[in-house]
C-alpha cells in the first residue's frame, strides 16, 4: 500500500540503534546509512526512513500520526517493544496485549521512539 514512510529524527545515530533493534525483532536486516542524514529499511513491502528534516528546523513528531509495522506472532510484538524501551523508547497508550474493534483482533504494542514519533507492531490474530 506504501512505497516508503520517513520520519525524522535529529540523532541518525541515535535513531538507527533503536530502530536496527526495534525492526530487527520483526526480522528485518539493520538500517543503511544512504547518507550522513538518512537511514533506509528496505523490504520487499516496502522502505522505512529516518532522516534529519531537510529545512534544518529540529525533528518532530506528529499528534495523532501513528507508524505500524507488521508482526509475525504476538511474541515478536513481545520483543518488539521490549527491544524498544532497552533502546531509549518509551512505551504509551495501553499495555501490549490482544485488541478488538469492528471484528478485527489484533495483538499490538505501541511505543515512542526517541524523538516522540508514535509506533505500534502489530499481529493480526487468527
Amino acid at each position: 500500500m506504501f512505497n516508503h514512510v520517513m520520519l525524522g529524527a535529529s540523532d541518525i545515530a541515535r535513531s538507527k540503534r533503536f530502530y536496527d533493534a526495534v525492526l530487527g525483532e520483526l526480522g528485518v536486516e539493520q538500517g543503511t546509512m544512504d547518507s550522513d542524514v538518512r537511514c533506509s529499511y528496505r523490504t520487499e513491502s516496502g522502505t522505512f526512513m529516518i532522516k534529519v528534516p531537510i529545512d534544518g528546523q529540529p525533528a518532530t513528531h506528529a499528534n495523532g500520526g501513528t507508524v505500524g509495522f507488521k508482526a509475525a506472532s504476538a511474541e515478536e510484538v513481545d520483543a518488539w517493544h521490549e527491544a524498544g524501551i532497552a533502546n531509549g523508547g518509551t512505551t504509551c497508550e495501553d499495555p501490549p496485549g490482544p485488541r478488538e474493534r469492528g471484528g478485527i483482533k489484533v495483538y499490538l504494542a505501541y511505543l515512542r521512539d526517541p524523538f516522540g514519533n508514535k509506533l505500534c507492531a502489530v499481529y493480526r490474530l487468527p
